[in-house]
Parts: structure tokens; C-alpha cells; sequence
């Protein structure tokens, strides 16, 4: 069997699980198939400490290290990813590794050296959520989307922040020796093959502020825990113990979108994991998610994500993005 070569570039400052995770993957996937061989790289050989304090070796720097025959790239982030973008010599050697790489990937943040490195114009990408800003700022020639944990845009392939690097790399190992050993890598590693939900499950700010006062995070605890259920403004300031005109101003200011958007939002996420997770007719998940008929949910469907469900059933329903 044909092993793959993955190299991990790390710096100074880097995120300890960013590394360490995708790594695991790949090692137990080669206990079941001897597939792969791991290096980590970095500006020079050595120890390199991690933000944690973590240090781990890198058997190379990119003075020793040919960055010819590199089947998978794997940038990883951390705290001083800035910094390791600006350094010339490690972004020359990762364009140069990239350039002739079959797969080129990042990790968190690490897609900041992607681009530094020009391997990523005019792609689709994801990073940490809390990055989002900044990635779309600096680097203009990127379509930038933080919900998916990660996504595959041809031979690149990005993840979002820290344990994403571990769906990441089981997507990987997938696309690489199939279902059935990604799926027993899963299993020794106690791990989802494919993990429900894009950033937007584990927490509001992804893609709204925080609530500040109890009775608003009632409110969205009441959205987020049934999707499906009654919740027009009458409903919502219930749970609020709130009237519904103060409950409008209040949800509004705290969170920054208007609750019947938000809902809708919730509704819609909720919607694009069943069309992935599960083959119930768009019907069967447009009441279920609380749109009351399928044209509805294609409505709020195509408005937010750009497409109707099922073209998004047939397209991520595969490994190629899981959000």
C-alpha cells in the first residue's frame, strides 16, 4: 500500500491540539494500515514550544527539509500565527511544498499561513470563528465562511478551530483508505466520524453577540433546545417574562439580530444537520424544524445558505464539507 507523507508545519506559539490531534488520526490510521509517515517542520529544527508550554520536537527546519514529495501539507494555528506569516523563509517553503502537494490543509488558524503563502486565493475557507474578521480583512482574495467545521474546496482543505483538526483529519483518512478504517480510527479514538453540526452548536457568538441578561438567555435556550416548537414573539417573551415589545428591543440589542431572524437562523441549522445526518423527506424535516411546509424551508433555506436542501443534501452529504 502507497504511504502518504504528512507534514506538519509548526511555530513558536502554536496550538498544542491543533497539532497533536490530527496527528493521533493519522498514527492510529496507520496502525490499521501502515498508510502514513509524519513529519513536523518548522522555521528551525528543535524544540518548539507551544502556547500551553507544550514543547514538542521538530525533526526539521525548513533549511534541511525538501518540500518536494509532500502528499498532505498541514499548516497549523495558534496565538502567534501572525507573526509566523510574516517570517519570508517559512512561507517561501510552504508555497514552494504546497505548490507540488497533493492535498494542502490547515488547522484553526494555520490558514493564515496558507495565505501568507498564496495557496488559498480565490477558495473557500473556514477558520476559528473568532478569526473570521480578520481572515476576511487581511485576505480579501478569500471566500471566508466559519460555520462548517471544515471544508474541502478541491485539493485544499480547511478546518475550524482546535478540535476540528480532528474531524479534519478523519475526513482525510477517509478520503484516503475509505470509510470502514476512518470509521474503526473513530471508534479507537472515541471519536464522531462525522460530527453533527457546523461552529454555530457550541456557541451564540459564532454568528450573534452573547446575551447578557437571564431573560434573554432563556429565550435562546428555549430556540436552541426545541427548533421546532411555537415561537413567535408572543411565545418568546413568555419564556422572557417579558412583554413582547420589550422583549423585541431588549433581544435585539443584546444579541444584535431580531428574534424572528434569529429563530429562523436556529431553524435553518437545525434543518442542514438532518438533511446530512439522516434521508427524512424535506417535508418530514421542514415541519419537524418548525418551517410548516417544505416550500417554506426552501425559502429561509436558499435565502441563508444559497441553495435549496436537497442540492445541499447531494452535496454535503459526502466528505466533502460537514457543517
Amino acid at each position: 500500500m502507497q504511504r502518504h507523507r504528512i507534514v506538519f508545519v509548526v511555530f513558536d506559539g502554536f496550538q498544542a491540539l491543533d497539532l497533536a490531534g490530527p496527528h493521533e488520526v493519522f498514527q492510529h490510521a496507520g496502525t490499521f494500515s501502515g498508510g502514513y509517515d509524519c513529519q513536523i517542520l518548522a522555521p528551525t529544527a528543535g524544540l518548539v514550544r507551544s502556547t500551553s508550554g507544550l514543547a514538542v520536537q521538530a525533526g526539521h527546519g525548513v533549511a534541511d527539509l525538501d518540500p518536494r514529495g509532500i502528499d498532505t501539507l498541514v499548516a497549523v494555528g495558534g496565538n502567534s500565527v501572525d507573526q509566523a506569516a510574516q517570517n519570508s523563509a517559512l512561507t517561501e517553503w510552504i508555497a514552494a511544498a504546497g505548490a507540488s502537494a497533493r492535498r494542502v490543509t490547515s488547522v484553526c488558524s494555520g490558514v493564515f499561513l496558507l495565505a501568507a503563502a498564496g495557496l488559498v486565493g480565490g477558495r473557500r475557507v473556514t477558520t476559528h470563528w473568532s478569526r473570521e474578521e480578520q481572515l476576511a480583512r487581511e485576505h480579501p482574495e478569500l471566500r471566508v465562511d466559519c460555520d462548517p467545521i471544515f471544508i474541502r474546496d478541491g485539493r485544499v482543505w480547511t478546518s475550524a478551530g482546535v478540535t476540528a483538526g480532528m474531524d479534519l483529519a478523519l475526513a482525510l483518512v477517509e478520503d484516503d483508505l475509505g470509510r470502514d478504517i476512518a470509521h474503526a480510527v473513530a471508534q479507537e479514538l472515541v471519536l464522531f466520524l462525522r460530527r453533527p453540526g457546523g461552529q454555530s452548536q457550541y456557541s451564540v457568538p459564532l454568528w450573534s453577540r452573547q446575551p447578557s441578561s437571564d431573560p434573554i438567555r432563556n429565550t435562546v435556550s428555549a430556540i436552541h433546545t426545541d427548533p421546532g416548537a411555537r415561537h413567535g414573539i408572543a411565545d418568546l417573551a413568555a419564556h422572557a417574562g417579558l412583554s413582547p415589545r420589550h422583549l423585541q428591543r431588549r433581544f435585539t440589542a443584546e444579541l444584535g439580530t431580531p428574534p424572528a431572524a434569529y429563530v429562523e437562523r436556529v431553524r435553518v441549522e437545525a434543518a442542514r444537520r438532518a438533511l446530512v445526518e439522516g434521508d427524512d423527506p424535506v417535508e418530514t424535516i421542514a415541519h419537524r424544524c418548525g418551517f410548516g411546509s417544505a416550500e417554506t424551508l426552501r425559502r429561509s433555506f436558499h435565502r441563508q445558505v444559497g441553495i435549496a436542501p436537497s442540492e445541499y443534501r447531494d452535496r454535503f452529504g459526502s466528505i466533502k464539507e460537514y457543517a
